[in-house]
């Protein structure tokens, strides 16, 4: 081998590091000045009165965003419980009772599924709840949200059964236990880490959708009033306080973008922490 072939291989490898380094350092930066802008401009209006007051009419001082924020728990929670089932069962069903060729159709819908855009995934729930039903909902804005959620679920649900050994499952049956009983009592509780992940990061991921609650939520500034009418929700408030022309709403906009940053990376932070403890 000669020694300008030799050279030349160690250059490329170092220009490819470089541009590696490069490439993940743009990445953090980019990360870093969102971070730090969003905290920059919302952490000076994030207060007490921000968490535990409503809003306020232009003109009137002070105001938060109390029900906003319980509308985006309420909005979460409700998209989780019908999206956690599905998903879990979608993702039993490919990890353990799916044929080859059934299992790969379904996982190759999930996928699709979930690079939908989340618009689209918003003017279907309207099509599908909004109009029959004559008025926007919550429970429409929480359906649009567990279509989201659902394919994160399954397959992660199903990569982390799939990490199980089989010499679990082989021990289970061998003890005369029925598959069913054997996934939810064996294989389940040894995937349960990967599982709690892969639904920690939906929840981090429909947290601050705002385009499906446009068409279905439509939001509210009466508080909750019920499942079945229109709900506030930060997203949404942070969407149309920031296109204001208002000073007033426009800083409150900065602190609920603040606090959804803070509640979104406080739900990676948890996903992070629990991978780790798994891997090691």
């Amino acid at each position: 081998m000669s020694e300008s072939g030799s050279l030349r291989r160690k250059w490329t490898n170092r220009i490819m590091l470089i541009l590696c380094g490069c490439a993940a350092g743009l990445c953090i930066l980019i990360l870093a000045l969102i971070v730090g802008y969003t905290i920059a401009n919302g952490i000076s209006y994030f207060n007490i009165d921000f968490l535990t007051n409503v809003s306020k009419p232009v003109g009137e001082v002070g105001g938060g965003m109390r029900d906003e924020i319980y509308g985006t728990f309420i909005l979460v929670g409700l998209a989780s419980l019908i999206a956690l089932p599905v998903g879990l069962m979608a993702g039993i069903y490919l990890a353990e009772f799916g044929s080859p060729a059934v299992a790969s159709v379904v996982r190759f819908i999930a996928d699709i599924l979930a690079g939908v855009p989340s618009i689209v995934v918003g003017v279907f729930a309207y099509a599908l709840l909004v109009r029959p039903m004559h008025s926007y909902s919550a429970l429409s804005a929480g359906v649009a949200l567990a279509i989201i959620m659902i394919p994160v679920v399954a397959r992660t649900a199903e990569e982390a059964m799939r990490l199980v050994p089989n010499s679990m499952r082989e021990a289970a049956l061998a003890l005369g236990i029925n598959r069913w009983r054997a996934v939810l009592g064996v294989i389940m509780p040894g995937a349960l880490t990967g599982i709690i992940t892969g639904i920690m990061l939906a929840v981090a991921r429909i947290a601050g959708e705002t385009a499906p609650l446009i068409f279905t939520a439509l939001g509210s500034a009466f508080g909750v009033q019920g499942l079945n009418q229109p709900i506030g929700a930060l997203p949404l408030q942070i969407y149309r306080y920031a296109l204001s022309p208002y000073p007033d709403w426009q800083q409150q906009a900065w602190a609920a973008a603040f606090l959804l940053m803070i509640l979104v990376l406080g739900i990676n932070i948890v996903v992070r922490t629990v991978s780790r403890r798994k891997s090691m």
